[in-house]
């Protein structure tokens, strides 16, 4: 049996009688996706979860509203988008942190995460990618993890494609930097203890 779309999942959303089963028709369809963005740009399991419910709190309220003009998904990610960079702001203010304490605490917690399976090289990746500022880490997380298309990209962000390549660009050039970095800091080490 074939997946319901988005325009019959839609449809049967709005009649009273169908819509609860639509609606976990599309949470099940989203929620790992969705889930797997939102962990990348804020790594703490439980606000997480808590951002993934606001999601689909706002979905369910939202979605007789939903004019049908992107994909479902693309306004799914939308919405998760600005959620996680709205929670990092307050996470930000809350704890009086700047970026770069902010993203050592966010690093701090996903690699001390007992579900973090990552070698080395996937931990060096993540330190950097959470030292990105969010706008770019969520540039950076659609495209590189994702695979979103620009235009994807700027349905979900209200961004142009142009900024948003340039936003790519210069996320992979700081990356670069800080793993080279992390590299030459390792061989020093080795050449100091052989």
């Amino acid at each position: 049996m074939n997946e319901p779309g988005d325009q019959e999942l839609l449809a049967l959303f709005r009649k009273e009688e169908s819509r609860h089963y639509a609606f976990n028709q599309i949470v099940r369809l989203h929620q790992r996706r969705l889930y797997a963005f939102i962990r990348r740009m804020v790594t703490d399991p439980a606000e997480t979860e808590d951002i993934l419910q606001d999601v689909f709190l706002k979905a369910w309220t939202g979605l007789d509203n939903f004019r049908g003009e992107a994909r479902l998904d693309t306004w799914l990610f939308r919405v998760a988008h600005n959620e996680s960079i709205s929670h990092l702001r307050r996470l930000k203010r809350r704890c009086l942190f700047n970026e770069r304490k902010l993203s050592q605490q966010l690093t701090a917690t996903l690699i001390s995460e007992e579900h973090f399976s990552g070698d080395a090289i996937q931990q060096q990746l993540q330190r950097a990618v959470m030292n990105l500022p969010p706008k770019q880490r969520a540039v950076f997380t659609m495209k590189y993890f994702d695979g979103m298309k620009y235009s994807e990209m700027s349905r979900v962000t209200g961004t142009s494609e142009g900024a948003l390549k340039a936003s790519f660009h210069i996320a992979v050039k700081k990356i670069e930097g800080m793993l080279t970095r992390a590299d030459q800091t390792l061989a020093a080490g080795k050449r100091q203890n052989p």
